[in-house]
């Protein structure tokens, strides 16, 4: 890895809300984000619950689809309007076509079906974010400061 790239490693800080009212399904994925190394996560039991702490600008939601009082779209949305620049990633226990695109349509940045792999998937979607965020990081750089990486 040459200087100019932070390793993958500073991104498992992140700041990750999971949100799924099934609890058993929740301490599943909270467990298999700790073993990838994330410390920072925030679960919650509803979206309701999500909603009332969005102010605490989470990087990245894992938010489950099909939940009882607001579904996983409508809060979707709600956490869009809120701040579009939040990942969000959905999963779900059906494998429908049509949720998927209109979730994808209204800024999820992925939707992930629930099943045996959903660890190795949530790995690979958080890994994808990474490399998303360490490019728009690069981006968001003074002027003076890209000039100065170059460099190096």
């Amino acid at each position: 890895m040459s200087k100019k790239q932070k390793p993958m490693e500073s991104y498992t800080n992140l700041k990750i809300f999971l949100v799924d009212d099934e609890p058993f399904h929740s301490a599943l994925v909270e467990q298999q984000l700790n073993n990838l190394g994330y410390k920072n996560i925030h679960t919650f039991l509803s979206g309701t619950d999500c909603l009332n702490h969005i102010n605490e600008n989470p990087d990245i939601i894992l938010l489950d689809y099909n939940m009882e009082g607001h579904s996983g779209f409508e809060v979707l949305t709600k956490i869009k309007r809120f701040d579009p620049n939040i990942f969000v990633v959905m999963l779900s226990g059906q494998e429908d076509l049509e949720t998927a695109v209109s979730c994808l349509k209204y800024g999820a940045f992925d939707y992930i079906v629930k099943n045996n792999d959903t660890g190795k998937k949530i790995d690979y979607v958080l890994q994808r974010i990474a490399v998303i965020r360490q490019e728009l990081d690069k981006e968001n750089q003074p002027t003076w400061k890209k000039f100065i990486m170059t460099l190096i």
